[in-house]
């Protein structure tokens, strides 16, 4: 599917940031350094990057330090194309064009992390949101920043204001460790998910809150257990996922243009999944149809030749009632399928359940055949392969 995710065109403020600070957890000096050791023709591929890192850090925090430290020393923020929207570009192809030019928007530095920290082993997701800075202004547009578990925690990580900040067009680059393994009581000062459940707090608060720079969270409401929530979440069907996305983004309030602008998105990816889904079922369907209809077919021909070579009499039922059944479940799953089709893709569905019918009656007609033909003695068995044509009269003059 190509990624209409532009649409919520990102923009980045690097303009700072939560008035609380986080605690360096750990220093990283050791990790920074060796990944500015790594050999320059790792660059060449995201593929080798990660090896590098895999072969040099066994911790899984060592291991997002290195990830981290690249996206963000590597990347830079393209400030002269941070509209730029391309409809036709694929995501693998979009992120393989900013790996390329080594340079990006915060849809980018988000994908990058995402996919790095991925292939290193580390479970990690892009999140999309808006942001405010000081916890005064939203941003004119949306963003977006990384969640990944590290030892069984969730924590989240923005490469694109860790990487430094653009004044007047110009991006100046200054690693910031303040958006590296952000603990989320701190991040939604001023970080805000489209989907809460990737704020990754127990008491999330809606858009109303975060804009009004309320962010602790109603404690007298019941407890969410995002991290069970999420294994949940990621058990689902794709469809499912899609759907309780776009629940849970309009139960946080449409309060602005980001949150509305990620809803038709999200609206959008699960109408068309469900499309694709319901083409697939239909597919699924006519297969099922076909294989009924080579083994009718492969039966017809077997009593053409007369039932040879000679196969016990249960081998004989066995081969035209296979078909049968095979030709049942496919009209019932037809049936169970059309409740879900459009008044516009009913003719086709009809003409199929109208040839599984027909194809089914015919089957059937074979099976009385057989079922007369093993009540029968060897010698008159051989008498059913003929019928008895009556030669016309001849009309004297």
């Amino acid at each position: 599917m190509r990624h209409t995710l532009l649409l919520l065109s990102c923009f980045c403020s690097f303009f700072v940031l939560a008035q609380k600070k986080q605690k360096i957890q750990k220093n990283y000096d050791l990790v920074d350094a060796k990944m500015d050791k790594m050999p320059a023709e790792y660059n060449q591929s995201m593929d080798e990057i990660s090896q590098y890192i895999k072969s040099n850090f066994q911790t899984e925090s060592d291991r997002i330090r290195a990830v981290f430290y690249w996206t963000a020393n590597i990347i830079s923020y393209d400030a002269d194309n941070m509209f730029e929207v391309k409809f036709d570009e694929s995501l693998q192809d979009r992120i393989a064009r900013a790996f390329k030019a080594q340079k990006g928007n915060c849809f980018d530095y988000s994908n990058i992390f995402n996919q790095l920290a991925t292939s290193v082993g580390i479970k990690s997701v892009v999140v999309n949101g808006y942001t405010k800075w000081n916890k005064v202004k939203v941003d004119n547009l949306s963003h977006s920043w990384n969640a990944a578990r590290i030892d069984n925690k969730w924590y989240l990580f923005d490469a694109t204001w860790g990487s430094g900040y653009v004044i007047n067009g110009i991006f100046t680059r200054r690693l910031n460790n303040d958006h590296f393994k952000v603990d989320p009581e701190l991040m939604i000062n001023t970080h805000m998910p489209f989907d809460y459940l990737w704020q990754l707090r127990e008491y999330p608060i809606t858009n109303q809150e975060f804009m009004e720079g309320v962010y602790a969270g109603d404690d007298t409401k019941q407890k969410f257990d995002y991290a069970n929530e999420i294994i949940r979440f990621e058990s689902l069907p794709k469809l499912e996922q899609l759907l309780e996305v776009c629940q849970r983004i309009e139960k946080g309030g449409m309060r602005n243009q980001h949150i509305s602008q990620a809803f038709v998105y999200a609206k959008t990816a699960w109408r068309n999944e469900n499309e694709r889904e319901k083409g697939k079922k239909y597919t699924e369907i006519i297969d099922q149809y076909n294989r009924a209809n080579r083994q009718l077919n492969d039966f017809i021909h077997y009593r053409n030749k007369q039932f040879q070579p000679i196969v016990p009499d249960e081998e004989i039922k066995r081969k035209i009632q296979e078909p049968i059944d095979s030709l049942i479940r496919c009209q019932q799953t037809l049936f169970d399928f059309e409740k879900e089709v459009s008044s516009a893709n009913m003719s086709s569905v009809e003409n199929l359940r109208k040839t599984i019918s027909q194809t089914l009656e015919r089957a059937q007609e074979h099976l009385q055949f057989v079922n007369l033909y093993l009540t029968k003695p060897a010698l008159v068995r051989k008498t059913m392969f003929y019928k008895i044509v009556q030669r016309p009269k001849m009309v004297n003059n």
